[in-house]
């Protein structure tokens, strides 16, 4: 098995490799040969690609071709809190180079070095042969990496203003609520309801201030090839903030899919949380304020939240798909992963209200 497999750069997403060579030279020179680039397939904002050299590889990361919006796939944000974290949080990769000139490359893009991992995708890798204990086990140590995160001295990494964690949660909601009418086609609902709630139910306090990695799944964390309850690496940082770190756990709950779910849910479904032996949520939930101590009586407020903000992303992409910003077919589906969490989020606010 390859531990984290590569494929031909995507129709549309090609790197000009003339210019690459030129400027990787320019940027290490040290290198020597005539590199191979490939690119890897997971992820659906942020582009990533391989860089082999006779004797190094580098990983290059730049945002989506298209239409962005101004605030999101920061090149600049990953590698800042990426370069902050060296030393005090092992699982971040080390970086190498960050420019925002895109006369380069056509865009900002970052180098950092290869860490050699496996990415667990949608169902575990045979081989591992994990019975239900092993799944337990692997939940946890996945929530563990969320947790040291969350509780991490973010000041001694000289990331104390890495943002403004003051009104982050308003400027959480108020954001994906604008994105979200940005982004919306005639076959998706605009679910005015669902952002008005949200609004409504702001949080003018939060439990703790932490440093937030923004989408933290499973396919985002990177596991020893030889160990697999042995993080090497949490990747794509491109949503780190300071702020409030429910929200964050949320967003990490929204992928997190049981067996039992609605099939329409289950469909989004990019990780194996519903496997036998996994946690619950109501687990992961009592798992996490049992480490970090923090506490919420308005978890509904951030169910939904975590929910709504998966339907922004889902209808970003399928509008960019829609618009033909982009030939990649996985965001064919993506508006009606959007209605189909849309509609979650509905049913959440009714069960509420009852």
């Amino acid at each position: 098995m390859e531990a984290n497999p590569t494929i031909d750069m995507r129709d549309g997403e090609e790197l000009d490799l003339i210019k690459l060579y030129s400027v990787m030279r320019k940027i290490i020179p040290s290198l020597s040969g005539h590199p191979s680039v490939r690119q890897y397939p997971s992820g659906a904002s942020n582009l990533t690609y391989l860089i082999s050299y006779p004797d190094r590889e580098i990983v290059l990361r730049r945002p989506p071709f298209g239409q962005k919006a101004a605030s999101a796939h920061s090149m600049s944000r990953e590698y800042r809190v990426l370069a902050g974290l060296n030393g005090l949080y092992k699982s971040a990769p080390k970086t190498i180079f960050y420019t925002d000139d895109e006369s380069l490359l056509g865009s900002e893009f970052y180098l950092m070095e290869k860490v050699e991992g496996v990415l667990v995708k949608k169902e575990f890798p045979e081989g591992w042969k994990f019975n239900d204990a092993d799944r337990y086990k692997f939940c946890q140590v996945i929530f563990d990496k969320l947790i040291e995160l969350h509780l991490l001295d973010y000041e001694a990494a000289g990331l104390g203003n890495f943002g403004k964690p003051v009104g982050y949660a308003r400027r959480q909601i108020m954001g994906w609520n604008r994105r979200y009418l940005a982004s919306l086609t005639e076959d998706v609902p605009d679910f005015q309801d669902v952002r008005d709630w949200l609004e409504s139910r702001i949080p003018n306090s939060i439990s703790a201030r932490s440093l937030v990695h923004g989408d933290f799944r499973i396919d985002n964390v990177m596991v020893d090839t030889k160990d697999p309850f042995n993080v090497v690496a949490v990747l794509d940082w491109e949503m780190a903030a300071l702020g409030d770190p429910l929200m964050d756990l949320a967003n990490a709950l929204a992928y997190w899919f049981h067996d039992d779910d609605p099939n329409e849910l289950r469909a989004m479904k990019n990780q194996p949380s519903d496997a036998s032996g996994m946690m619950r949520r109501n687990e992961i939930l009592e798992y996490y304020f049992s480490r970090t101590g923090f506490e919420t009586t308005n978890w509904d407020f951030y169910e939904v939240y975590g929910y709504f903000r998966l339907a922004v992303i889902s209808q970003q992409l399928y509008y960019r798909f829609v618009n033909k910003q982009t030939k990649d077919p996985r965001f064919a589906k993506y508006g009606k992963g959007a209605s189909h969490l849309g509609r979650h989020c509905q049913m959440l606010i009714n069960r509420v209200s009852i």
